[in-house]
């Protein structure tokens, strides 16, 4: 399986307007659009063209903190985790095409491992 790099890190906020704009205002991230995922945040760029995303309040259980992991071939990455024994979500697609699915460390950490569009 072939990762690229860090595709994003998402992290839980209580209040996501004072945290939006301090990434933004303060430290010059850049406000990305972002799909109605039916819980609040917003997606932040970096100039590398990584992201940072928000989710604020009360998270469902599997959709919180977690890092993403650039992926080229989804399909292939889950196939060759599952066939070493490890449980991974089916693909989700984003309406631009990109698709993601997830995983956890031994620690209980979520992974997302994300194809961009």
């Amino acid at each position: 399986m072939m990762i690229s790099g860090v595709h994003h890190v998402s992290i839980n906020v209580d209040d996501l307007e004072a945290t939006r704009a301090f990434y933004v205002d303060t430290l010059g991230f850049e406000l990305l659009p972002r799909p109605d995922l039916g819980i609040a945040g917003a997606w932040l760029g970096m100039a590398d063209g990584r992201q940072l995303h928000l989710i604020e309040g009360t998270v469902p259980p599997g959709l919180g903190q977690h890092f993403a992991l650039h992926v080229a071939d989804i399909d292939a990455a889950i196939a060759e985790l599952r066939t070493g024994g490890l449980e991974v979500s089916d693909p989700s697609a984003f309406p631009d095409g990109a698709r993601q699915a997830f995983l956890s460390d031994p620690s209980g950490n979520l992974v997302e491992l994300n194809q961009p569009a």
